[in-house]
């Protein structure tokens, strides 16, 4: 009996013997072997997530990951990330690949992305006045002077963004798009951090990379945010929560800067945001399988220029993970290049938010939109930079449903500003300038600025518009420009010089317009002006004792029109575009304080093609002639040439090779050529030619004003895109005259 129990034990023992046997052979074969099987498949294979963390620029070193990621094969299941990790992670999750991420930005323009660049062909009269005129501007509100709430307003990250994500347009629940994806933002109210997985991706973005002091707050459910980075710039414990159980982290998160590398507004705010995020990193740390972290040491967070560099840290330092990488490889995986068709939008509905100050149809006329059309996505853009450019609205916010264009506008509640500006040349010498707008003074749409010029000539220029989209604009301009100058021609006045010695004279030149006009824009380019008016004009020196030296003063009364058009992508340096200038001006009453004044008109055209064969090489070609058509009365008014730099008025004109106000005539032709290389960012060395026959009546059958050119002149000069604006020193001479000249030029002319 005893024999018989041991022996049945000793059975039992041989069983469960073989039944662990079993389950170690089975374990091993499901390992070894892949089952078939959606939800054996799903036990297998675990659930890979990629946590990108920010750090501005140094946050292309994410793409240089994605790179060996995609040659490995391996598919990310969920994405999450903070500032540039979420909008090179926004984008991968959308259907980008990493080869497509590295195209995009590495052509990023660092002055546009921070400058909130708006192109030049974009603005209206006053915008570009306020480009290219004032070196800084400041709100002005209730008798208080305020400062800008950050450099940039984020529209051009955003209307780029809204362009690489159109094809994603339709999806409001980031769950739902190729590749689950959240990202972090901080509400800057009360401190705490804000998960978006939810509505527009592209505002999402926006806001997750909103650095203080460098971007504006983006304000999405009522919630003002900024950098997702302030409060959590690593979120890897809301990756897991997604769902997922491996993770991949890229961190390029700087260390905590000494003193001498804390030399900014930005370093200093990204360091105080850096105490609390790196004393949690310990802790995430230890939930990430794979931490890549690049040496991206030496860069900053604006250190786009240096794209291609950071991207390749990158590379290099996700291949040393590769052992641990190629675990998670699939061979017959490959992330295919995403098909983006956003040439041509088909817009059914155009929808805005109720705005108080402005009207549908300004909007509208601004946008260059209209309800039931197709435009193609650039002509686009190019409607919202003219929105944007009016900086009538602090936010500028729009999305696509369906086929409908969505807007949502915060009106500036700003409308008073102060702005600034510095300029001397050799002409007017030194002046400083003094603004003053105002918006919204009489209607909803219009805008009143004024100019004061102190310095060695006093000037003012007043202008007045009310901005009514596609409709008739209406406009007052007053502006009030004087000089003394030694002058060497006759300018007019050869019949006051007695003695045939006197060589020059001393001028005193004021000039006083006020113009009324209504203009309106043709064929979504060109500005057409109509209008009249009053001027007056006074002459007078010291060298004559008749009339106590006065020359001239009298009024005048003209109706003038201009056709004008200016696609120059920057009016000082262009390297790109073309404008075209006309002007005919009859005049019809003087008040005639010489006697002299019949009815004449004048005629102008200019026209200038600015182009690049190569890059930072730029050509710039100008033709412009006009005429005075009727009697040879009121030489006051003829053209003028010599000089450079300085504001033209009337019809005193610049010209290479010769002094300021050296050559006369009431008819003219003239062209240029400038070749102009940027050897070094914003600085400039440049070689100009001018050629022109000047006259009087030179256009009549007589005449043989296409010949030789009487006039002649060469130009070397050097010149750097300063913040007042063009700094130049230019050294002229003329084949004719053997004269030279040394001319300097400083900020923008006004």
């Amino acid at each position: 009996m005893l024999k018989q129990k041991e022996n049945r034990g000793n059975k039992k023992k041989v069983h469960c013997c073989e039944c662990y046997l079993y389950v170690c052979l089975f374990i091993f074969s499901f390992f070894l072997f892949p089952l078939s099987g959606n939800a054996q498949e799903t036990l297998k294979k675990p659930k890979i997530g990629l946590v990108l963390s920010g750090g501005g620029a140094k946050g292309l070193a994410h793409i240089g990951v994605l790179k060996v990621i995609d040659s490995l094969g391996i598919k990310i299941d969920y994405i999450g990330g903070t500032s540039m990790g979420a909008i090179i992670g926004g984008l991968y999750a959308s259907g980008y690949n990493a080869k497509q991420l590295d195209s995009i930005f590495t052509t990023i323009d660092i002055d546009a992305l921070i400058q909130d660049y708006i192109p030049r062909s974009s603005k209206s009269f006053f915008e570009k006045r306020n480009d290219e005129t004032y070196a800084f501007t400041l709100p002005f509100n209730k008798l208080k002077l305020g400062t800008p709430s950050a450099l940039s307003k984020g529209m051009y990250n955003y209307n780029l963004l809204s362009q690489l994500t159109y094809h994603v347009r339709n999806i409001s629940d980031f769950s739902k798009l190729p590749t689950p994806f959240f990202c972090m933002a901080t509400n800057i109210e009360n401190g705490e951090e804000v998960i978006l997985d939810k509505g527009v991706l592209a505002q999402a973005l926006v806001a997750s990379g909103a650095i203080p002091s460098l971007f504006n707050p983006i304000e999405i459910d009522n919630k003002l945010l900024i950098d997702g980075g302030v409060k959590n710039n690593y979120p890897i414990e809301n990756l897991k929560a997604a769902g997922a159980d491996y993770i991949i982290g890229v961190d390029v998160q700087d260390e905590l800067k000494t003193r001498k590398d804390l030399n900014g507004v930005t370093t200093i705010l990204l360091q105080i945001s850096n105490f609390s995020t790196l004393d949690k990193m310990q802790d995430k740390l230890k939930l990430t399988d794979i931490y890549i972290k690049p040496n991206i040491n030496g860069f900053s967070v604006l250190s786009f220029d240096d794209g291609k560099k950071i991207i390749t840290i990158g590379e290099t330092e996700a291949k040393k993970q590769i052992q641990k990488l190629i675990l998670l490889q699939n061979k017959e995986y490959k992330k295919p290049d995403l098909v983006n068709e956003n040439k041509v939008l088909s817009i059914k509905e155009i929808n805005f938010n109720e705005t108080k100050n402005y009207t549908r149809a300004y909007l509208l006329g601004k946008l260059k939109l209209r309800s039931n059309s197709k435009i193609n996505y650039s002509e686009f853009q190019k409607g919202i930079q003219n929105l944007t450019a009016t900086q009538n609205f602090s936010s500028i916010k729009y999305h696509f449903d369906a086929e409908n264009l969505n807007f949502e506008l915060k009106e500036n509640p700003v409308n008073t500003f102060l702005k600034f500006g510095l300029h001397y040349d050799d002409f007017f010498k030194s002046g400083a300038l003094i603004n003053i707008t105002q918006k919204k003074i009489i209607s909803k749409n219009d805008v009143f600025s004024v100019d004061l010029i102190l310095g060695d000539n006093f000037r003012y220029d007043l202008n007045y518009l009310i901005d009514n989209g596609f409709y008739w604009s209406v406009g007052f301009n007053s502006s009030f420009v004087t000089f003394n100058k030694n002058i060497s021609s006759d300018f007019g006045i050869s019949q006051l010089f007695n003695s045939p010695d006197l060589r020059t004279i001393n001028l005193d030149y004021s000039s006083l317009s006020n113009q009324f006009f209504i203009q309106t824009i043709f064929s979504k380019k060109f500005t057409i002006s109509l209008g009249t008016e009053w001027q007056h004009l006074k002459m007078k020196t010291q060298n004559f004792s008749i009339n106590n030296g006065i020359i001239e003063n009298s009024d005048y009364l003209s109706f003038f029109g201009n056709i004008t058009h200016d696609s120059f992508n920057k009016k000082y340096f262009p390297t790109k575009g073309w404008y075209v200038k006309s002007n005919f001006k009859t005049f019809v009453y003087s008040s005639d304080y010489s006697g002299n004044f019949d009815r004449f008109s004048i005629g102008k055209f200019d026209f200038g093609i600015a182009f690049s064969p190569l890059k930072k090489l730029s050509f710039l070609v100008q033709a412009e002639g006009g005429s005075k058509i009727g009697t040879n009365s009121s030489p006051y008014f003829d053209f003028v040439f010599g000089g450079y730099g300085f504001r033209e008025v009337n019809n005193i004109k610049s010209f290479y090779g010769y002094n300021y106000l050296s050559i006369l005539g009431n008819s003219y032709v003239k062209t240029s050529a400038t070749v102009d290389h940027e050897f070094y960012r914003k600085n400039h060395v440049n070689f100009s030619y001018n050629a022109a026959n000047i006259g009087n009546f030179i256009f009549n059958a007589t005449q043989d004003w296409i010949n030789r050119p009487s006039y002649s002149g060469f130009a070397f000069g050097y010149g750097y895109e300063s913040f007042i604006g063009p700094i130049e020193i230019k050294y002229s001479w003329s084949p004719e005259t053997g004269n030279n000249n040394l001319w300097f030029n400083l900020g923008f002319v006004f």
